[in-house]
């Protein structure tokens, strides 16, 4: 009975899972989805960037100072000294803006030099045509012994402005007759003969009648500036008898008093004067511009 009455005890025991059976692969999926996302996310974020960003983001990630280069050793230098421009900068990458003023003032205008090229051709040659001109009319004067007398009235010299030819009164010695817009026949052979040498020039001319001060006039309605006005009017028609063309003709005018040849003493006789003046032309515009 004994037997009989003693309970039966049944132990269970418990084994654990099997490893694959476990929750720790679940952080590992998520962290590799987590990855996943992430690198897709950055290469539509760089399909969408421009190329400046592009550069700009791999600037930001290069190690400072770091030339990216494939001449030289390819090191940090690139095979460059320290003193050549460019050694410190990216191949292709655009110069700061002091960098690029500098720059900019060093390189030559090659537009701006072949156009002070051309003036300077042009003002060489027309220096050597009115050197050549004024030897010219100088030569035909000597050859008319009517005027041989007058060379101090004569007078030619380059200026500023161009070929100046100036027919001056001296004491004694007038070119126009006193008050009278004709010349005398002395002067009016000189004029005759550098017409013909003008006319060979392809200058404008211009011409301005001159008077010297303190002179009287009998008739109160004709004074000066109409006496010059005259004077210079009368050598122009004078010129364009004897060859020169009339569409050579700059301007004709007259200055009366304003501007005499001898500031310091507006009286002397050689203030009253007509000047002839052989303009320079006008510089040759530079290549790339419109006038």
């Amino acid at each position: 009975m004994a037997d009989t009455d003693a309970s039966i005890i049944i132990k269970k025991v418990k084994k654990g899972g099997h490893g694959h059976h476990g929750g720790a692969w679940k952080i590992a999926y998520a962290d590799f989805v987590t990855a996943m996302m992430a690198f897709f996310l950055l290469l539509w974020l760089i399909s969408a960037a421009s190329p400046e960003q592009k550069e700009g983001i791999a600037d930001y990630f290069s190690p400072p100072n770091v030339t990216a280069t494939t001449s030289g050793s390819g090191g940090v230098m690139g095979g460059r000294t320290p003193a050549e421009h460019g050694a410190n900068a990216a191949e292709g990458a655009t110069p700061a803006k002091g960098e690029e003023s500098q720059a900019s003032l060093q390189a030559p205008d090659t537009e701006a030099a072949t156009g002070q090229d051309s003036q300077m051709d042009v003002k060489s040659a027309e220096n050597r045509a009115f050197h050549s001109a004024a030897v010219s009319i100088k030569q035909a004067w000597a050859e008319m012994p009517d005027i041989t007398t007058e060379s101090d009235n004569l007078l030619i010299e380059e200026t500023e402005d161009g070929l100046d030819i100036m027919i001056v009164n001296q004491d004694g010695r007038p070119m126009f007759a006193e008050g009278s817009k004709y010349p005398l026949e002395h002067t009016r052979a000189a004029l005759a003969a550098m017409a013909p040498i003008l006319e060979r020039l392809p200058n404008q001319i211009s011409i301005s009648g001159h008077t010297a001060a303190g002179q009287l006039y009998g008739n109160p309605r004709y004074g000066t500036w109409e006496l010059s006005s005259d004077r210079a009017n009368t050598t122009r028609a004078i010129l364009s008898e004897f060859g020169l063309s009339a569409d050579r003709f700059h301007s004709v005018i007259g200055r009366s008093t304003e501007d005499p040849y001898f500031p310091n003493d507006p009286t002397l006789a050689a203030n009253e004067r007509v000047k002839i003046t052989v303009l320079h032309t006008a510089p040759p515009v530079p290549l790339g511009m419109k006038p």
